[in-house]
Formats: structure tokens, C-alpha cells, sequence
């Protein structure tokens, strides 16, 4: 069975022990967390239905640039502190224990880099909701209490040249200079990814994202 097809399998099965489970893909900036949701939710919805499964980035809980500028962060924006952790971990106990109703959930727009409210949705006949972000298994209440909402964390890992190419890429798409994309991804994001690369003990489970594809660590 290929690597992909094993872990929507063992995704879906998360959901048999609950009336809805939540999987979090962690990972740092680049390693190919948004590229394995993607890849699992299609596999699932093959299986199960399209509406068996919901999608739920913590890409929407970062701050507005407007709250950026008033705590002086947005130099450091995708920091751990620039998200509404708070409000992400108590979107995840509404989504476990609201099951009878939609719930409406932020999503992200990469273009504005700006969170949009009530973009997305989780509907009742989602058994599982797979989120993803690169801090769900820091050291910090907020994000602790988000873990704890989530029935299992997976931790993608990725070769350190490959990921960095990708992130500085996805910089420069999305308007950075290539200048001004490799100054950020040394900065900003390297500390970040650092941070979370040290959490990779926590997860349930190492998947690696290499040249050759998806592979178990």
C-alpha cells in the first residue's frame, strides 16, 4: 500500500473512536504540511464522501495586520505569538463538541496575507477535521490546550535545502523579492523553524517528505 493511502487509512480510523476526531499536521514553515493535508483529504474524500472530512488551517487565527502594527510585531509575523492561539484552541473544543451544527471557521488569504473571517466551514457530517500549523506541539498553555483538542498529531519533516528552496519560492510568489524572501526565511522564519523542529519528539508520528515522495520516519 503506498505511504499516502496508509495514512489516509490510519486518518480515517481516528474517527472510529469518536463522534469527530481531529488530526493536526505539524511541521516547520516549508516542510510540506498545507501538500500532505491536500494530499490526505483527497484520498479520504475518495473514500468517504467529500463532506466526511473538513479542512481547518491555523493559518486563519494569525492576527490582522492591524493588531501587528499595535503590539509592534509584524516584523515577526508567523511568530508563534502573532496568532490567536486562544481562539484556535477553543475553535477545536467547538468543532469536537458543536457536532449538530455548521461551524464556521477563518480561513487565510495567501494574496493579502490577511486572515478572512467565516471562510470556511465544518458541516455535521464531517467525521474528521484535519488541521494543520507549525506549533500545535509547543511549550505554551494556549497551544497546549489546542493539542489536547486533537486526537493525534502527525510531524512532517523535510531535507533542510529542499524546504528552504520551497519556502523562499512561496515568498516570492506571493510578492517578496528573491532578496527580500532569502533575508526572511534566514530571519524570521529560521527561528521559528527551529522552534518547532525541536518539538518533533511529541508527535504520533514522523512522515518525511523527501524527493523520492511520502515516507514513514
Amino acid at each position: 500500500m503506498a505511504t499516502a493511502d496508509l495514512l489516509a487509512r490510519d486518518a480515517i480510523a481516528l474517527a472510529d473512536q469518536s463522534s469527530r476526531a481531529i488530526l493536526g499536521i505539524a511541521g516547520s514553515p516549508g516542510a510540506g504540511k498545507s501538500t500532505l493535508v491536500d494530499v490526505l483529504v483527497a484520498r479520504i474524500r475518495a473514500v468517504k464522501g467529500d463532506d466526511w472530512v473538513a479542512h481547518v488551517p491555523m493559518d486563519g487565527f494569525h492576527l490582522a495586520d492591524a493588531q501587528l502594527d499595535r503590539i509592534g510585531a509584524r516584523g515577526r509575523k508567523g511568530a508563534p505569538d502573532t496568532f490567536d492561539a486562544a481562539g484556535y484552541a477553543h475553535l477545536l473544543e467547538r468543532l469536537r463538541a458543536e457536532i449538530d451544527e455548521p461551524v464556521y471557521v477563518p480561513g487565510f488569504d495567501r494574496t493579502l496575507e490577511q486572515p478572512l473571517a467565516a471562510a470556511l466551514v465544518v458541516l455535521p457530517s464531517a467525521r474528521l477535521v484535519v488541521t494543520e500549523g507549525n506549533y500545535l506541539l509547543i511549550d505554551d498553555p494556549h497551544w497546549e490546550r489546542a493539542r489536547r483538542a486533537m486526537d493525534a498529531v502527525w510531524f512532517v519533516a523535510s531535507e533542510e535545502t529542499m524546504r528552504v528552496q520551497r519556502l523562499v519560492a512561496r515568498h516570492v510568489q506571493f510578492g517578496k523579492t528573491p532578496q527580500q524572501a532569502r533575508a526572511w526565511v534566514a530571519t524570521t522564519d529560521q527561528r521559528n523553524s527551529e522552534l518547532v523542529a525541536g518539538t518533533v519528539s511529541k508527535a504520533d508520528r514522523v512522515i518525511v517528505n523527501g524527493a523520492a515522495g511520502w515516507g514513514l520516519g
